[in-house]
């Protein structure tokens, strides 16, 4: 079961980038891929690092801690499909970021 919640704005996640926010206890990753926002779990499985702290090439971030990518649009890892982060429903309602946050 998930919410839908108001985690950030349009203006704090400008084109080409990510950002980390805490929502209900749930730890998410934001990004932006030319205009179209996308919403993972801003834990990288590998080692915990903060997915929304990474380097986002195209629809692809690397996390910062070791470097493991994910497409951001699917979850999955590019270079073995067998790990994956959770992704989340995303709506734009004006300038607002609302994401279905998963309740605990």
């Amino acid at each position: 079961m998930a919410e839908l919640m108001d985690v950030a704005t349009l203006s704090d996640l400008p084109p080409g980038t990510c950002l980390s926010v805490e929502v209900s206890g749930v730890l998410i990753a934001l990004f932006n891929v030319e205009g179209r926002i996308f919403a993972t779990s801003n834990t990288c499985p590998h080692a915990g690092g903060p997915l929304g702290e990474g380097l986002l090439q195209g629809e692809v971030v690397e996390c910062p801690w070791h470097g493991w990518r994910f497409n951001v649009r699917t979850g999955v890892r590019p270079e073995n499909p067998q790990f994956a982060v959770p992704t989340y429903e995303v709506q734009i309602e004006g300038e607002r970021i609302r994401v279905a946050v998963p309740l605990p």
